[in-house]
């Protein structure tokens, strides 16, 4: 409601217990948003929330834990997450915010990037990257002209990926490169 209110989002609200679904009913309708909202009784570990583009949390850490696979397997990268007090244990979050009390924590679902991706410069040089991935953390080797090349910088935010690639005669390469799931890097 919040959000529809302020920012003009249209909202789906998810709950197991009606009475949650009635409260904010009636306050998307007093807020004059109940056209840009919608609340379903529902079990959140069985719904369908693939096409959001901002999923908001007030779950307990070990729900969390239990829904983060779906998170990270059915929400397209760059979907944003903000949860409400309670974090995902290993997945660190890409902001941290503390209010007073209130903890705040927002992840970016990253893309699926580890392995080998090879790709030619517009100049004919030839580069490859061998990426290792633990949610949007990265790490890897490099090449440059099949002669190792130091990976000096690797960010992964959604499906934007960041490389900065030393070459041997120490000149620096930066790319910016977008995966999506047809093409996988381009």
């Amino acid at each position: 409601v919040t959000a529809a209110m302020e920012r003009g989002a249209r909202g789906i609200g998810i709950d197991m217990d009606p009475m949650r679904i009635a409260e904010a009913m009636e306050l998307a309708g007093n807020s004059m948003v109940e056209h840009m909202t919608d609340f379903f009784e529902a079990d959140l570990m069985e719904v369908d929330f693939s096409d959001a583009t901002v999923i908001t949390l007030y779950l307990l850490d070990m729900v969390n834990l239990e829904l983060r696979p779906r998170l990270l397997e059915e929400l397209k990268p760059g979907t944003r997450i903000i949860s409400h007090a309670f974090d995902m244990a290993d997945w660190k979050p890409d902001q941290h915010v503390r209010l007073g009390s209130v903890n705040l924590f927002k992840w970016i679902v990253p893309a699926q990037v580890a392995g080998d991706w090879h790709w030619s410069t517009n100049n004919g040089e030839q580069f490859r990257v061998s990426l290792k991935q633990k949610f949007q953390q990265l790490g890897g080797t490099a090449w440059c002209d099949d002669q190792p090349a130091k990976l000096k910088h690797a960010n992964l935010h959604g499906d934007l990926l960041e490389l900065d690639i030393i070459s041997a005669d120490g000149t620096t390469n930066n790319f910016i490169l977008r995966w999506n799931k047809q093409q996988q890097l381009v």
